[in-house]
């Protein structure tokens, strides 16, 4: 027996390795970590649980622990009536997407943080998000409401388990969709109603959608650009082009050190919630890189370049592998902890940063950094003058406005550094880190080999090699540090070499479609068996074949008060939805494995879900697209994807994209198959050597392919029918 008091009489938080929940290990509340013993000890006091759910760089979490969890007549009502749990919703998304659920269902909205109160089975009776110390708008006190649950525990506990026996029913039947016989897979028709719906609800004045905060809603953007090359109608384009301008253009983009912020504020995207995610630092990026190739706007490629610039230089792990955050608050002047304190500036501060004034007055001009500014007295940088017109302000050329714009950017950027900077959450989580590694491959086809500088000056910016060796190391090290190849399990965090949490379907289809891109982007044959690897555990531990349907934990994980599924796009992409297009792309080389049997059925069950209410699964629109259209196959016999061939792709807007770079010959192809464990050739790869000893490109699609070809332009060109 070990000295020193019950583990739930003392705060177990400085046991744990995540930022978040480590951030609590000094406050006076006997924090728990969502674990057996923690749960036992409310079933052995027979108390209930009060479950607060949030991740490091949310700033009402950081209020909250300020005013109430710090606070010590809080933490006696919480210890002595409640056995208090702390979750971080990084590390336990099935945890969080449960009492999300019942928050969204009970009072029409939810967030972090997040505050449940559970029966010592863990089922909720009272739910909410943010709750003040002290009565405020309409919202209780939060020591008024410890006492006020705790006395209705102690009379009224018959009222408090009707109430979560109902909640936890209504929750098992929203995230435990069973199939309806009668839903059938979205058919070629749904793209377009789902871009329909998206230029309904879209904000035409300010760009993106909503008429309050603004988020990033890629799913939204891909959905318009596909069905804009599908139909050509203008619509489409312009509301995706509108959302992009905003986002690049006003505060959710860090003008000055590239990358984006959570989300915008207000309607205009001027003002941000200051934190940076990884995983929105790569779905925006991936919607820029397709906005390019459809639209053509250079910026958009310009500023994925900054954007990955800025992940190299403050996410990446030395060994390889993408961090997590970054804290939306730092050390402001006053010395206490502001948000947005490392961003914003006045006028003074950009002119004593950058030598010349006159550049320094072009800066302030062309961002917007004026006296009053445009958040609480200082500036959010936003683009508040075009180029042409600075130039006719300045008398002065085009260029020389962007050659001294870019001197005193560099200028600000390096005197920005001499701040206190922002707290890193520094976990590594597979699920994000395969989203990241999807942006870096897609951008070393997409920026290629063009030649630039980073936001801050201090090095070149990667060529395609080096973006695509940037993923290939994440690649690497999350292989090294979180999967098991002799289980084929995947974990999903990785802090500091501690290794926690069995990985979910989003850990598992994120990741494989990280792999699968790098081998789109680089032929290393050594991707696509990884992928294969994590599509097999997704069907030998997440699918369900009598339910029809993927669940976002596995069958034998955690027993909780429901199995959850993933099937709206959130703040990442539906899991499930990224599942189901990705085993139809894998599909192509294991045909024998049913990959895309599962991915229909998946479709089928959510049929209806999907077409009462598209834009809510993005995700589940694309793939169904996909299934209904089906993919564009490049199959190119070569020893390596020719550089000319290279940005050709890159430049190009394939929607469906199924890019496979096979050896030239058969004789050599037999090495792959091994390599695969394949007994013959799939069809993607089957007779299609290298013809007349060149490079030779395949291009197929819905059972038609053209003749081969050493050009790659008339391939890409016979897609579209301008090429036989």
């Amino acid at each position: 027996m070990t000295d020193g008091p019950p583990p739930t009489e003392r705060n177990r938080l400085d046991e744990e390795e995540s930022p978040y929940l480590r951030q609590h290990a000094d406050n006076p509340v006997n924090w728990q970590p969502w674990d057996d013993a923690a749960l036992m000890a409310a079933q052995a006091r027979d108390v209930p649980i009060f479950l607060s759910i949030g991740y490091s760089a949310c700033h009402w979490c950081h209020v909250m622990e300020d005013e109430s969890f710090e606070d010590e007549e809080i933490a006696r009502q919480l210890n002595e009536h409640f056995v208090p749990i702390k979750v971080d919703r990084e590390e336990r998304p099935d945890v969080d997407s449960i009492y999300q659920t019942i928050c969204q269902m009970t009072s029409g909205r939810g967030g972090w943080p997040l505050s449940a109160w559970l029966t010592p089975e863990g089922k909720p009776f009272f739910v909410g998000t943010y709750f003040p110390k002290e009565p405020k708008r309409g919202q209780p006190g939060f020591g008024d409401l410890l006492d006020r649950i705790h006395r209705s525990w102690e009379t009224d506990r018959d009222e408090l388990e009707d109430r979560a026996e109902q909640w936890t029913q209504a929750v098992k039947g929203e995230l435990e969709e069973t199939p309806d016989p009668a839903d059938e897979a979205p058919d070629e028709t749904m793209l377009d109603a789902a871009a329909q719906a998206a230029v309904r609800g879209a904000d035409r004045q300010d760009g993106g959608w909503g008429r309050g905060p603004k988020f990033p809603q890629t799913g939204r953007i891909h959905i318009l650009l596909r069905a804009h090359e599908r139909t050509g109608r203008d619509d489409y384009r312009d509301v995706a082009e509108e959302a992009l301008d905003a986002m690049v253009d006003g505060g959710l983009y860090d003008h000055a050190g590239g990358g984006f912020h959570r989300y915008c504020t207000d309607r205009d995207w001027t003002v941000p919630h200051f934190e940076k995610m990884l995983y929105d630092n790569a779905e925006i990026t991936r919607a820029l890189l397709a906005g390019y190739q459809a639209l053509g706007t250079e910026r958009y490629r310009e500023v994925a370049r900054e954007t990955f610039a800025f992940v190299e230089r403050e996410l990446t792990h030395e060994d390889g592998g993408f961090f997590s955050t970054l804290d939306a608050q730092s050390e402001g002047e006053a010395g206490a902890d502001e948000e947005g304190a490392f961003y914003v500036w006045t006028p003074g501060e950009v002119h004593d940063a950058v030598a010349d004034q006159t550049d320094a007055d072009l800066f302030c001009d062309r961002f917007g950094v004026t006296e009053s500014g445009n958040f609480e007295g200082q500036t959010v940088l936003t683009v508040a003058a075009g180029i042409s017109e600075l130039a006719e302000d300045y008398d002065v050329d085009e260029s020389e406005v962007e050659d001294r714009l870019e001197t005193a950017r560099e200028q600000v950027f390096e005197a920005r550094a001499e701040r206190p900077r922002p707290a890193r959450d520094e976990k590594v989580l597979a699920s994000w880190n395969g989203l990241m590694i999807s942006a870096f491959a897609e951008g070393a086809l997409v920026i290629g080999d063009s030649e630039g500088r980073s936001p801050s000056g201090n090095r070149p910016q990667a060529d395609n090699d080096g973006l695509a060796e940037t993923g290939a190391d994440a690649l690497a090290f999350v292989r090294e540090q979180l999967w098991d190849a002799d289980a084929g399990r995947l974990s999903r965090r990785y802090k500091d070499g501690d290794v926690k949490v069995d990985g979910y379907l989003e850990d598992y289809a994120f990741l494989a479609r990280g792999a699968f891109d790098l081998y789109q982007a680089t032929g290393d044959v050594d991707h696509l068996g990884f992928a294969l690897d994590l599509a097999r555990t997704i069907e030998a531990d997440f699918w369900d074949e009598d339910a029809g349907t993927l669940y976002f934990t596995p069958a034998d994980g955690e027993d909780l008060v429901a199995r959850p599924q993933e099937l709206n796009d959130q703040s990442t992409p539906s899991s499930a939805g990224v599942a189901a297009e990705l085993l139809l792309a894998l599909d192509h080389f294991v045909p024998r494995e049913g990959f895309a049997e599962i991915a229909e059925q998946v479709l089928e069950t959510h049929g209806g879900s999907i077409e009462s209410n598209p834009l809510q699964h993005a995700s589940l629109v694309l793939a169904a697209d996909q299934y209904a259209s089906g993919a564009r196959e490049l199959t190119v016999a070569a020893d390596g994807l020719p550089d000319a061939w290279r940005a050709a792709v890159g430049d190009s807007y394939v929607p469906g994209r199924v890019l496979s770079v096979r050896p030239p010959t058969d004789e050599l192809l037999q090495d792959w198959l091994d390599s695969l464990h394949l007994d013959a050739a799939p069809p993607i790869w089957a007779d299609r050597e290298r013809r007349d000893g060149e490079p030779t490109v395949y291009a197929c699609q819905q059972f038609t392919c053209s003749p081969p070809r050493h050009e790659i332009d008339a391939a890409l060109d016979w897609f579209d029918g301008t090429e036989d």
